[in-house]
């Protein structure tokens, strides 16, 4: 059982609750997606989820290998961005983050990644969007960057009706120190400059949202998640218009709001 939050709240129909510390904010998120993956296996023969990878995820994603009631084998699992550029293997792939963190323990039926090293970045998008088309995503997990963005939809190339499901970004100055701010590069000229990304749309058309954001880095971000206008200025507004979308907050990334 999660740990009673510190405060709730709705803005509109986002809901969002903050937790003591990490640990009890990660737990309780955990808990709602194990809850959403049960009741999509007691009603359908396979669950699609996309994940996000972050150090942010980290104690959402210990928990939520830690429920044995989870049927792994009837899951498809996605990750929403990756880097341009990075050689076969190479440890700051978010592909080797979301495998190393979640899929290496729980063995999903499939593991659908985007390829860092593809060549052809268009027919890289062609070929992953065909994957997450072919069924309907049952539930992203998700978190938020210091400037607002969602996957690598960054508030310059946000699309509230991108057409794309994919596409390629230039990632803005901000969302790569935050790579740095999070011990993934040594310095912000390591880290590459494009990424391909989940479009918003196609996270937004997941049936469920369950979003991970603590830290004083994302508070600024949070608050005006929550109270400013819903804007591709600060992409994670769209959140309060999902018709399931829940968010999970620390003391930190949710001091604003207690």
């Amino acid at each position: 059982m999660s740990d009673t939050p510190i405060t709730t709240g709705q803005k509109g129909k986002l809901q969002y609750a903050v937790y003591a510390d990490r640990n009890a904010m990660g737990r309780a998120a955990a808990e709602k997606a194990r809850d959403i993956i049960l009741a999509c296996q007691a009603s359908q023969p396979a669950v699609r989820i996309v994940f996000a990878s972050a150090p942010s995820q980290n104690e959402f994603l210990q928990h939520l290998q830690s429920f044995r009631e989870i049927d792994w084998s009837k899951v498809t699992a996605f990750h929403m961005d990756e880097y341009i550029g990075l050689p076969p293997g190479a440890p700051q792939a978010f592909s080797h983050y979301i495998q190393a963190h979640l899929f290496d323990a729980v063995k999903p039926a499939a593991t659908c990644f985007i390829r860092a090293h593809a060549t052809d970045s268009e027919a890289e998008c062609r070929r992953y969007s065909a994957l997450l088309n072919a069924a309907p995503i049952d539930l992203v997990c998700l978190g938020v960057g210091e400037n607002g963005h969602i996957a690598f939809n960054d508030p310059w190339v946000a699309d509230f009706n991108d057409p794309a499901v994919v596409k390629r970004v230039q990632l803005d100055e901000q969302c790569r120190q935050q790579q740095v701010n999070d011990g993934c590069f040594a310095r912000t000229d390591d880290v590459p400059l494009y990424a391909l990304t989940l479009t918003i749309p196609a996270l937004f058309s997941a049936r469920h949202m369950v979003c991970v954001v603590p830290a004083a880095t994302k508070r600024r971000a949070v608050c005006a998640m929550i109270n400013d206008t819903i804007s591709e200025d600060l992409p994670a507004t769209i959140l309060r218009r999902h018709n399931s979308a829940f968010l999970y907050l620390d003391p930190d990334s949710g001091a604003d709001l207690c």
